[in-house]
């Protein structure tokens, strides 16, 4: 038995009847690591001796008949989380040698939980990109063809799960940064609604719309991982107070009677025929199995992408002027005076994309230019926000695209960030509404790429995306194959 192309639900399964350990488990992923991350470059960090230790006391745990959700499970952690004693970078220089000294809440639930951590995966510095390549620490490659991007900023925990180098991941999704990647690497990635899972720990870009979220190898998986992570937490004042659903209890309800929107603004010019090919037969899919579907306008949709490149640099702006040599992480060793460190520092420690946004975003907050780009851009988000109430007052779902082409080739955007931008163009509405969201793998291209198919709900309605995700995976075997590597 490939024990690294274990579920977390088949690995737990076996764990609890006694005929795998925790210890052998970890193993194979570390060894499964050493096999291919020379071609994937998904990880940063690998906590090598210190999740074997881990692994060995889940092992006495599980004899000793201890029962937990994720006892004995190896995750991997993207590197934009704190955990403490284990170095986060965000993928930036700024923070390359920044051990955090305590957990993020999401850590303290994984580690109540029983899960151990394998490593940190990459990442496009500071969550700001759409294909991991504006990591201070190497690119990271697609799984399915090295030669193209794993998407991004989550690319790094995309390709381990599919590159089987773990279990299941954390992503943080700020404007698609789970949904895009899990759609170029063919996983499912689950964006919560905002407020559902705590931030504390987790390093802000624009905390208005960051959420962390669950990137695994199935639909099951990722109910089981927002189970653990979802809840209120008071050191968060953004985090709901609401209770967690048993989200595992509505898989296998089936699509009977599930109203569907499909927006016709998401399909429009530009996006890739093959994408929109493997979408309808997905769509007409749950109709056959009894959901139904009609056509819709979310009308502000276009003006999206401008209103979040407004707002989140803004927010970038102002979280990322913490960032100046004096209290921790990189300082410049060449500097005359304070402001002169102030400088070389961010010019030092902050990467092309970075720099570029916060510009932006300072640009935007500047005396003289706050109303006409950042209250407008507060104002449009509303209308954006509306779009989403209105239509679900008529349906429970709503079906899109999740990117707009596959993985594309890696060098190919990083000299237009508009290009660029645009690959987030079905994923960042979703932000700017704070609504949940997932997508799952459905189909692929001619050239042998994985095609997402994105489900959006209503606000804390989890529950039924993922039963809807379910279904479909019930009645396709995408979520099955795995990369050639």
């Amino acid at each position: 038995m490939e024990l690294w192309r274990l579920t977390i639900h088949e690995a737990r399964d076996l764990l609890r009847k006694g005929e795998i350990t925790s210890e052998a488990l970890t193993t194979a992923f570390l060894e499964r690591i050493d096999a291919v991350e020379e071609i994937t470059h998904a990880y940063l960090t690998v906590c090598r001796e210190e999740v074997l230790a881990e692994a060995q006391e889940a092992d006495r745990r599980i004899q000793r008949g201890e029962e937990a959700p994720l006892l004995g499970i190896p995750l991997a952690i993207k590197d934009v989380i704190c955990t403490k004693g284990v170095r986060t970078t965000c993928g930036s220089r700024i923070l390359g040698n920044f051990i955090p000294p305590y957990d993020a809440t999401v850590m303290q639930r994984l580690k109540a939980a029983g899960a151990l951590l394998l490593g940190k995966t990459n990442m496009d510095e500071f969550a700001m990109g759409s294909s991991t390549e504006n990591s201070a620490y190497g690119v990271t490659r697609n799984p399915w063809n090295p030669e193209t991007i794993p998407g991004g900023s989550s690319g790094g925990s995309a390709a381990a799960v599919a590159a089987d180098e773990c279990t299941a991941a954390l992503g943080t999704d700020t404007g698609g940064s789970i949904r895009q990647p899990a759609a170029c690497c063919g996983i499912v990635g689950l964006k919560p609604t905002y407020g559902r899972v705590s931030r504390y720990g987790l390093v802000a870009f624009a905390s208005s719309l960051d959420q962390i979220g669950p990137m695994t190898k199935d639909v099951e998986d990722a109910a089981l991982l927002l189970q653990v992570i979802a809840g209120r937490d008071p050191r968060d004042s953004t985090s709901v107070d609401l209770p967690v659903p048993d989200f595992t209890r509505a898989l296998g309800q089936g699509v009977e009677g599930i109203r569907i929107g499909i927006p016709k603004e998401y399909f429009v010019s530009g996006i890739d025929p093959e994408v929109e090919e493997a979408v309808w037969r997905g769509i007409k899919l749950l109709a056959d199995l009894g959901a139904s579907y009609e056509e819709i306008s979310l009308p502000h949709t276009e003006y999206a992408v401008a209103t979040y490149y407004i707002l989140a640099t803004a927010e970038a702006s102002s979280n990322l002027a913490r960032y100046d040599g004096v209290k921790y992480g990189y300082r410049t060793p060449q500097a005359t005076n304070l402001l002169d460190m102030y400088r070389k520092t961010r010019a030092e420690g902050f990467g092309a994309e970075v720099k570029r946004r916060i510009m932006l975003g300072t640009y935007a907050l500047s005396s003289g230019y706050y109303e006409a780009y950042y209250r407008k851009g507060q104002q449009v988000r509303t209308l954006i926000k509306e779009d989403f109430d209105q239509a679900f007052t008529r349906y429970d779902v709503i079906i899109t695209p999740t990117a707009p082409t596959p993985a594309f080739r890696l060098g190919e955007k990083v000299d237009d960030p508009l290009q660029m931008y645009l690959s987030d163009i079905f994923t960042i509405p979703v932000n700017l509404a704070g609504i949940p969201g997932i997508s799952i793998p459905c189909g692929f291209s001619r050239s042998g790429l994985p095609i997402g198919f994105q489900i959006i709900g209503k606000p804390f309605a989890e529950e039924m995306i993922l039963r809807v995700a379910h279904a479909f995976e019930q009645h396709t075997d995408y979520h099955r194959k795995r990369p050639p590597l």
